[in-house]
């Protein structure tokens, strides 16, 4: 396994990492998310992803109860929760970036994961009602208790970040360190051009979610769709809609064709053409099977068969580069 330093931190993360976004306490049983967690550790994953919504709490349990029994050395992985959204409450304050919200998560996260601290805790979202500076405030508390290690965003805009690290260097407060952003083959413009001046100012990490645009490029949707899949839940109707266009599904053959000249899997060479960003720290990956996870371990034995042939190639079959606007 590679570890790459989470932006200008010194702290380290595995190139692969494991998320339960919809899996955990949801689409798996306990028992599959437990052989999971062992496969990725095994393999030498160092950071699983979670957060307050996901499975409304019950997947920061799952995990905890996981990370418990298997006793491993704490020093040796990384958890990270994100804050926002809440466990489904609705009612004013269960939700949000409020001091106190942040707070209460923070104190929540911790009791279902069984743990003193928490390594990566992230701003799930921004929040427009509350001042900026009274989040960064808060997170910069935590750090100083010593409940998380270091605070992040997930899905903020680069002015948001910059904004919030425009306020940390006002009051003396620390700044985000990582940000969590999607990224895939189809989804490109915020990691690979809108955050470009930010790696270069304030050394943004990034833990990268959805490399397999939720499963469309592993290729299982090319043919009839199957079943117990991501696309398949009840609720993620619109993700279904907005993933499977024939446009993106043609994309997808001819990536595969791609990927068997190869020698390798289509998962594979999605997930390695993401780790090959070098403004990419780490690549989350999820998983609803042993097996799938397994392989998908190995996608960085892939990277070095991306030359400039291949990502040309690539490239042409996208047809999304970004473009930086001419002033």
């Amino acid at each position: 396994m590679e570890y790459r330093r989470l932006g200008n931190a010194g702290v380290q993360v595995s190139a692969l990492s494991l998320g339960s976004w919809l899996t955990f306490g949801k689409q798996i049983g306990n028992d599959v998310a437990e052989k999971l967690m062992i496969t990725a550790y095994d393999k030498g994953v160092n950071f699983f992803d979670n957060a307050e919504i996901y499975a409304r709490g019950q997947s920061e349990l799952i995990m905890g109860n996981i990370l418990k029994k298997m006793g491993w050395d704490r020093s040796s992985y990384l958890v990270s929760s994100k804050v926002f959204f809440g466990t489904g409450g609705k009612l004013p304050n269960q939700f949000g970036l409020s001091r106190k919200h942040i707070i209460e998560g923070c104190h929540g996260a911790l009791k279902r994961f069984q743990l003193d601290y928490i390594d990566l805790f992230y701003c799930h979202r921004p929040d427009k009602n509350t001042p900026i500076e009274e989040t960064v405030r808060t997170m910069n508390d935590l750090i100083s208790q010593g409940k998380i290690f270091y605070w992040g965003t997930s899905e903020w805009s680069a002015q948001e970040i910059m904004e919030a690290h425009m306020v940390a260097e006002k009051y003396g407060l620390i700044g985000p360190t990582m940000e969590q952003p999607q990224y895939n083959m189809f989804h490109r413009d915020r990691v690979e051009m809108e955050y470009d001046q930010i790696y270069k100012t304030v050394g943004l990490g990034t833990t990268i979610w959805s490399p397999l645009a939720s499963g469309v490029l592993t290729g299982k949707y090319l043919d009839e769709f199957p079943e117990d899949t991501r696309l398949g839940i009840k609720g993620l109707e619109w993700l279904k809609e907005r993933s499977l266009t024939e446009e993106r599904l043609d994309k997808v053959r001819q990536l595969k064709n791609v990927a068997d000249e190869l020698g390798t899997s289509l998962p594979k060479l999605a997930i390695a053409w993401c780790a090959k960003n070098p403004r990419v720290s780490t690549v989350i990956l999820g998983a609803s099977k042993v097996h799938h996870l397994a392989e998908t371990l190995e996608s960085m034995e892939v990277v070095p068969l991306l030359n400039d042939e291949v990502n040309e190639r690539i490239e042409t079959i996208l047809g999304n580069k970004p473009i930086r606007p001419q002033f």
